[in-house]
This record gives structure tokens, C-alpha cells and sequence, in this order.
């Protein structure tokens, strides 16, 4: 049956999305903080057992995604197409101009909060929709529906396991620049995903706990 697109929602991933790329590049990728959940993983078995994450991310990506569509349904991945592929868009947007600071290379732990609120306002807003920017989200809407968890506590459970297992490789500061955004940006998750809304029916695409007060 075919599923309705809904404007608002749409919106809603791609501000998210745009949120996201904007934090990602100019904060992420010159802080060089490692990630949690299915990025972390790929940069794990990179390391220990050569695996390219351009492999492992694609599979790992896709098995998420196919548990996604599995248990969240038909509207979970149309929203996630549309927050994946404003993600991309939006990216390589950013990409045609500068970072806008610079000097959050040489301050990990300034980097981190700063980070920390573009990731959880960001990917807040795509959950709020129903969509999942990528492999991690549809992960953590996963493990919320099944275990009845909030979301933020789905997304600390994978980024600390996959964190604690990285401790293996990478420098103790790093890994607590690490761990700090991570949990700030999955009780941000949370916090915007719940922002104005009640429990949710039991098949809602967004998980377990949210639908939009009318």
C-alpha cells in the first residue's frame, strides 16, 4: 500500500539533516573525536582485522536499515531516505566552502560539546520525523522498540560498548572526548524527540514514545 508523504515531516528530517552535515563537517571531521555505534565499529575492525569500512559500514548499514524497515515499517524508511540523502546532500554542500572554525582542532574537549549539540539537535529532529540519517539511528530505534527503552538510552548502549572496545587502540583523552559526545548528544536525541509530545501508539514509526500532540 502506498505510504503518504507527509510535508511537515519531510521538513523535519531534512532541518535535522542539514543540522547534522553542518556539525559533522565543522566540528567532527577536524577534531578527529571517534564515534560510537556503526562508524565506530567499522574503524574497529579496520583496525583489528583489516576490514575496510567501506565494506563493513555498507553491511552493517544495511542490516540496520532492513531491522528498521522490519519492525518500524514502510513510513521508517521512506522518512530515512528522505534525512539519509539530505544528510549526503547537505554534506557536500558544506564541503564547497571552509570550516568555519578552525581552531577546534587544536580544542578536543570545546569540540566535543560543540559537536554534541549539532549531532543531538540534528539527528532529533530526522528521529522526531521517523527517519533515521544513518545506520546508527535505525539501530537505536531498533533496540528502543524492542526493549521499550527512551531512545537516548538505546544510543549510549551501543556507543559505550563500541567505545569501550576502541579503548584498545586509540589515546585515553581522545576516548573521553568521545564519551562525552556521545552521551550529551543521545540525552539531546531524546530530549528533541520527546519535546511536546506524549506516549506513543504502538506501531508509530517514531518508537515507542512519541506521537505530535494535535
Amino acid at each position: 500500500m502506498f505510504t503518504p508523504v507527509k510535508p511537515k515531516r519531510c521538513a523535519q528530517a531534512l532541518l535535522g539533516s542539514a543540522i547534522l552535515a553542518f556539525g559533522l563537517y565543522n566540528v567532527h571531521a577536524l577534531s578527529n573525536v571517534t564515534e560510537g555505534g556503526v562508524l565506530g565499529m567499522t574503524l574497529l575492525l579496520q583496525h583489528w582485522l583489516g576490514v575496510s569500512p567501506s565494506i563493513s559500514g555498507v553491511i552493517m548499514n544495511v542490516l540496520c536499515y532492513a531491522a528498521g524497515w522490519k519492525l518500524l515499517g514502510k513510513e521508517f524508511l521512506l522518512y530515512s531516505a528522505v534525512a539519509g540523502g539530505g544528510f549526503s546532500a547537505f554534506y557536500a554542500l558544506f564541503e564547497q566552502f571552509p570550516p568555519l572554525w578552525p581552531q577546534l582542532a587544536e580544542l578536543p574537549w570545546l569540540a566535543a560539546f560543540v559537536g554534541a549539540a549539532f549531532v543531538g539537535v540534528g539527528v532529533g529532529l530526522s528521529v522526531r520525523a521517523g527517519g533515521a540519517p544513518g545506520g546508527d539511528d535505525a539501530l537505536a530505534m531498533v533496540i528502543s522498540r524492542l526493549t521499550h527503552w527512551n531512545i537516548q538510552w538505546a544510543y549510549l548502549l551501543t556507543d559505550l560498548i563500541v567505545l569501550l572496545l576502541s579503548a584498545t587502540y586509540i589515546p585515553l583523552e581522545r576516548l573521553l572526548c568521545s564519551l562525552l559526545t556521545v552521551a550529551l548528544s543521545g540525552q539531546l536525541i531524546g530530549f528533541v524527540q520527546r519535546a511536546g509530545r506524549k506516549k506513543a501508539l504502538p506501531d508509530s514509526p517514531q518508537g515507542h514514545e512519541a506521537v505530535e500532540l494535535e
